[in-house]
């Protein structure tokens, strides 16, 4: 049984509250390193099941919650909608902080640093993965790296009766420029990155990451890219893609 058991604590940084998964035998000593990020109006105890598959290959996993989510409320999550944005960057702003934390307490492994996550954190993952080019490998669940275009299909889809200025939302969306992978591809430097979505998800859509893949792998930067595309698939996680992304983080890492 020792060799299955897996630890799950609650902790804060700087304010930041997440758990740490890992090993008991590896608690106090230096591991590969995983950040995994929930999705919207989601909350670090609800992907306790990612964290799991990947703990169990002798990496330690943190799970931070989000902005305005989790043990960080404001309200009904529902209610920040506007502030999606706001969310991701601010993820993007204590990702550093998190990892540095373990790194002066000598828990990190040299070069094994990764980032994961699901829907909104998949997309927290692609903009963490493009900014920090120390970040050696990510998986992004039914996420996307085209920040900027799913950011117009939210706007498309918004209530009618907003009336946002054309102008102000193009502002707005230019700022993401500098998190959008798509934008400056070269940035994945060959690093690895794996994407899995499903062919029928309605909430981001599949041809928005499945068309940055196209347009990636070809070149040199891109040849670590992968993709898991399951047809059919809706906006939903089975456990067979977790143990996938658990396996992914094993390989780059190579345990």
């Amino acid at each position: 049984m020792g060799d299955k058991m897996i630890t799950i604590q609650t902790k804060e940084i700087m304010g930041l509250p997440f758990l740490e998964v890992v090993k008991p035998e590896l608690k106090q000593t230096a591991a590969p390193l995983v950040v995994f990020y929930h999705g919207w109006t989601g909350c670090k105890e609800e992907v306790l099941g990612q964290a799991l598959e990947i703990a169990k290959h002798n990496i330690r996993v943190l799970l931070p919650d989000a902005l305005y989510h989790g043990d960080r409320q404001d309200g009904q999550v529902e209610s920040h909608q506007l502030e999606f944005w706001q969310i991701v960057v601010n993820s993007v702003k204590e990702f550093p902080q998190l990892v540095q934390a373990y790194q002066e307490a000598d828990l990190v492994t040299p070069k094994q640093i990764g980032v994961a996550g699901m829907s909104m954190g998949g997309i927290t993952t692609n903009a963490i993965f493009t900014l920090y080019p120390w970040v050696d490998a990510a998986v992004c669940l039914e996420g996307t790296p085209q920040l900027m275009k799913f950011a117009h299909y939210l706007i498309e889809n918004l209530p009618g009766d907003l009336n946002l200025d054309p102008a102000y939302i193009e502002e707005q969306v230019s700022r993401l420029a500098v998190l959008d992978l798509s934008q400056q591809a070269k940035k994945i430097a060959g690093r690895p990155l794996h994407f899995w979505h499903g062919t029928a998800d309605s909430t981001i859509p599949f041809e928005v990451t499945w068309d940055f893949y196209q347009d990636v792998k070809a070149f040199s930067y891109g040849r670590n890219v992968t993709f898991t595309a399951k047809q059919g698939g809706v906006h939903k996680i089975k456990h067979e893609t977790m143990v996938e992304m658990g396996q992914k983080f094993a390989e780059y890492f190579g345990k």
